[in-house]
């Protein structure tokens, strides 16, 4: 698998606009999200899910965990920035909370 580039600032606005919740990181260099869950065991479920998708892609999330809650950070390091992987990782993460 090809390691994307990082988006230019118009391509990670219109991305961003598709992805509820997410906000920049105060760098402007990552996309954070905190998600919430009924408790522990689907908190769990949601990063088990999001691991066995890092780790086919490659692409591995900052993460922290209380209990319901699950605190996300996305950036592509060696890109620099904020690039696809991030956002489709960020899509995915989307429909595992779903």
């Amino acid at each position: 698998m090809s390691r994307p580039t990082e988006l230019s600032a118009d391509a990670r606005d219109e991305a961003m606009k598709t992805l509820p919740g997410w906000a920049y990181h105060e760098s402007g260099k990552a996309i954070n999200k905190s998600f919430k869950f009924a408790d522990f065991s689907e908190a769990w479920a949601f990063m088990n899910r999001a691991a066995l998708l890092a780790e086919k892609m490659d692409h591995h999330p900052e993460w922290f965990n209380v209990y319901n809650r699950v605190e996300v950070r996305l950036t592509t390091h060696d890109a620099g920035g904020i690039t696809q992987f991030d956002i489709d990782m960020a899509a995915a993460m989307e429909r595992f909370a779903a």
